[in-house]
């Protein structure tokens, strides 16, 4: 018998399935703050970068020892002090805080920096990113630079008094105390001078933007006007107790115009409106031009 060969269809080429690829396992994503930006968040923001600042800590330290060790100096150099009909207890204690007017010159540093440092370095762009509404960051900075500089200025003014008060008294000066006309007022308004300074150096490297340009304007205004208006003849001076310097000291007994000086808590309020003018032009500046 001849073998029979069977022919059947061509086997179709084997197709291989598919393996299907691997899924990744999810990562998880990284923590952030539920919520939106708020005001509170944006201050803890700022107070988080003004302390972390070397500047900020150092010139707070330079302020305490210039108010504190100056005021020491001062109560132990020269005759002691006698409280009298024409020298007050307030004037002597607004000479025993002296140095408010060298210490003026750190804190506005501080005020400068804490805005100006971040335009200076570029941090600014991603600041406005997370707060587009920008004015809650000068709000911030104004409420967090304010809580620096005023506790810890009121702290310094209150040992100066003491320490200056404890030196005079051992030397055979007079007894002063907080409750003698005028003195609460001169410790006090020490630190809320000092405390607006700050608030304008604030408010002027938000406007100028520049470090430069802001430490120059400051100086320029607190340092060098009043120092070429204080030469020039008394007829054409009569704007000097209006100056930013001269205003504010009269609240402490410090104005360079003593014989035009405005009232203490006018001169303050002179001041204050300074700081507002000026917080007004940079929160206009901050919301109408670019970075």
């Amino acid at each position: 018998m001849s073998a029979v060969t069977r022919t059947g269809p061509a086997s179709s080429p084997v197709v291989p399935t598919p393996v299907p690829a691997p899924v990744p396992a999810p990562v998880p994503a990284p923590a952030t703050l539920a919520g939106s930006v708020t005001q509170a968040r944006v201050v803890r923001a700022e107070w988080t970068k003004l302390w972390a600042l070397r500047s900020t800590r150092w010139c707070t330290l330079v302020a305490a020892v210039l108010i504190i060790g100056v005021g020491a100096a001062v109560a132990g150099s020269g005759t002691a002090y006698h409280v009298s009909a024409a020298d007050p207890a307030a004037e002597g204690i607004s000479a025993a805080l002296l140095g408010a007017l060298i210490a003026q010159l750190v804190l506005g540093v501080v005020g400068v920096l804490s805005f100006s440092g971040e335009y200076g370095t570029g941090m600014i762009r991603a600041t406005l990113a997370v707060v587009p509404s920008r004015l809650p960051v000068l709000w911030a900075k104004l409420i967090v630079l304010t809580g620096l500089v005023l506790p810890v200025t009121l702290l310094c003014a209150v040992i100066d008094f003491f320490t200056a008060t404890a030196i005079e008294f051992s030397r055979g000066g007079s007894a002063i105390s907080l409750t003698d006309p005028g003195v609460l007022r001169t410790v006090v308004g020490s630190s809320l001078y000092l405390t607006v300074v700050a608030i304008i150096g604030l408010a002027l490297g938000a406007l100028l933007r520049k470090t430069a340009a802001g430490l120059s304007v400051f100086a320029a205004v607190f340092f060098v006007i009043p120092v070429i208006v204080g030469a020039l003849p008394r007829t054409i001076t009569g704007f000097a107790p209006y100056l930013p310097s001269n205003a504010g000291a009269s609240v402490w007994g410090q104005s360079a115009s003593s014989a035009d000086a405005l009232s203490p808590w006018a001169g303050f309020a002179c001041l204050c409106g300074y700081a507002v003018v000026l917080t007004a032009l940079a929160a206009w500046r901050l919301r109408r031009r670019d970075v």
